[in-house]
């Protein structure tokens, strides 16, 4: 009996080990699929590198800013009796915006008027008398003085009426009107604003390292929203730095057709510095941002673990200048002739295959319209 059990245990160990050694096999050669496997190669678009003659500009951030532009206010207080102007209209220089109500003065010009001409009539009275010495020099001096204070008086009330009338100081794109009819408004309260847009001033701070590039006449682009670009030339620097930037500041003057820019928009301002480089121009959508130093993926043949060679990417950390439109410049780390990835690069790392297919590329232009960008 003893010896059958230890000749079934015998045969099940057997058993056993043989079907270890089995399996260990399969799992084995399973290993060894997994490892020779490759991932399928990703879908790119590439570009060739080649050399690009840019001139060499300052890039900074501007606030435009009207050439006259005024808070039109009340010079007297008064009841607004009549609104002559709309809102975002306008307005050539000296054109009526806003009477006040002038009813008392005038009434009060009427009586200074006659005031005036009794005392012209006894100046005149007085002149005849004088010159056949009937009355004395002290009472033609008084008749005299009489006069002119009777003048003054009315010149006054006339100037009072005037500047009851307000009007436009320049011509210029009027705002969003403050007043209503029949209020009361307080001297110095403000009745609209008024800008004048064309031309326009654009205000920025360059570097003091590069202020001496900063002179009149120097060109200067501004690019606004959706990519609208507009031209214009240096028109002053200021005379001292900011103390808590470092910058200088600079300001361009641009012509504005139709007011497309407004007072106090953020704009992207480029000073040419009138010199050149040699970039290599590259769409912005192959560079690969990262906290440690931007990179691009250049398209070349491999070789794997096992020596087959295969078509995939390395990665090559490049230094950026500035940019166009739709392009970057590279300043170093991309060579003229090496064929780079512009799109794709988010789902790439050094060493990856890759499938080149350019039938769909990406924006690549210098200078996007709206429509475009």
């Amino acid at each position: 009996m003893a010896k059958r059990m230890i000749l079934m245990l015998t045969v099940m160990a057997v058993f056993v080990t043989v079907l270890g050694f089995v399996k260990f096999k399969q799992f084995q050669a399973m290993a060894q699929q997994f490892a020779a496997m490759q991932p399928p190669p990703d879908a790119v678009t590439t570009i060739v590198a080649a050399k690009e003659t840019w001139p060499v500009t300052i890039a900074a951030i501007g606030t435009v800013a009207a050439v006259q532009g005024v808070t039109v206010s009340a010079d007297l207080p008064g009841v607004v009796d009549r609104i002559a102007f709309e809102s975002g209209r306008t307005v050539q220089q000296g054109d009526v915006l806003v009477q006040l109500d002038t009813r008392q003065e005038q009434a009060q010009l009427a009586a200074a008027e006659a005031q005036l001409e009794l005392a012209r009539l006894n100046f005149e009275r007085m002149q005849g008398l004088v010159q056949q010495d009937a009355v004395s020099r002290a009472e033609f001096d008084s008749a005299s003085a009489g006069h002119k204070q009777a003048d003054a008086r009315v010149r006054e009330i006339r100037a009072t009426i005037a500047r009851k009338t307000i009007r436009a100081p320049f011509s210029g794109v009027l705002g969003i009107r403050q007043v209503n009819l029949g209020q009361y408004l307080n001297a110095g309260e403000a009745i609209v604003p008024l800008q004048s847009l064309n031309p326009i001033y654009v205000n920025f701070g360059v570097p003091q390292q590069q202020a001496a590039t900063a002179r009149r006449g120097a060109v200067v682009r501004v690019t606004a929203g959706e990519a609208r670009q507009f031209t214009g030339r240096v028109s002053a620097v200021d005379s001292i730095v900011d103390e808590t930037t470092r910058n200088v500041q600079v300001q361009a003057t641009l012509e504005n057709p139709g007011g497309l820019l407004r007072p106090g928009m953020f704009v992207q301002a480029q000073l040419n510095q009138g010199a050149s480089e040699t970039v290599v121009a590259l769409p912005a959508s192959a560079i690969n941002y990262a906290p440690y130093g931007d990179s691009v993926f250049v398209v070349t043949d491999l070789k794997d673990a096992n020596g087959h060679a295969y078509r995939g990417v390395r990665q090559q950390v490049v230094k950026l200048g500035p940019a166009r439109g739709d392009q970057i410049a590279v300043v170093s780390g991309v060579n003229p002739g090496e064929e780079i990835v512009t799109s794709g690069v988010f789902k790439l790392r050094n060493g990856a295959p890759v499938r080149v297919n350019n039938k769909v590329q990406p924006a690549n232009n210098p200078a996007p319209k709206p429509e475009d960008s």
